[in-house]
């Protein structure tokens, strides 16, 4: 999925860019409203974030030209204003949420994850939607979101989560390398680093095993990658 971000501030659009890429979206980015307008118009983002105060043209501009072509495609407004008059106006608009600065990263990383889940709720199902079972762990790729057998809460899961899953579970009983799990969950154009991969894996283990350190899920295979039994 793609996200537009535009934001003045280049350390914001870049922090912000950084979370998104690490949730598994590919970014476009804006410096300004006209860039921001002219990007969506021309690369169909799935959704949009829109500092509100930009140079030349404002956040609520913008907006208001993508609602003329678009209904549907989800808004957030992201600003150091937090009037409650100007979430209203926003929100009037046509925008889907709105993040106040200063955000954590947790915070717009779990703000993305809800509006995905919106977005994926609302397209025409699509075969990579449908739910797949590995062990104990049902994985509800349309939810972004997966449930352990006998236990109650959801787990949360990133949109690179569950494209690593998927591969796993797609070549389950096979060794799957790190550069093949590198090529579908992070793309072509990402330079591969094994300790990116490793440590991604772990905190992905940590959420979705019984007891991360002797794994039914995602399986060690030394020296080559990681497996998935089946």
């Amino acid at each position: 999925m793609k996200i537009l971000i535009a934001e003045d501030d280049p350390n914001i659009l870049d922090g912000l860019a950084q979370i998104c890429e690490a949730e598994g979206y590919e970014t476009l980015r804006a410096r300004n409203g006209k860039e921001a307008l002219a990007l969506f118009q021309s690369q169909s983002p799935d959704f949009v974030c829109l500092d509100i105060m930009m140079p030349g043209m404002s956040g609520y501009d913008v907006c208001r030209e993508i609602r003329k072509a678009s209904r549907t495609v989800p808004v957030v407004f992201i600003s150091a204003k937090s009037e409650e008059i100007d979430k209203v106006l926003g929100l009037e608009l046509g925008a889907d949420d709105y993040l106040v600065k200063p955000f954590g990263v947790r915070e717009v990383a779990a703000r993305i994850r809800a509006v995905t889940r919106r977005c994926l709720a609302a397209r025409t199902p699509e075969s990579n939607d449908e739910p797949f079972r590995m062990a104990d762990v049902e994985i509800f790729p349309a939810e972004l979101r997966a449930r352990r057998d006998a236990a109650d809460d959801a787990i949360d899961l990133s949109l690179r989560d569950i494209q690593i899953l998927r591969i796993l579970y797609e070549n389950r009983g096979k060794a799957v390398s790190r550069h093949q799990l590198f090529q579908g969950a992070w793309g072509i154009d990402h330079i591969p680093n094994s300790r990116t991969l490793d440590q991604h894996i772990s905190q992905l283990r940590k959420r979705i095993e019984c007891d991360p350190k002797e794994p039914t899920v995602i399986r060690t295979v030394h020296g080559v990658g990681y497996r998935f039994e089946g």
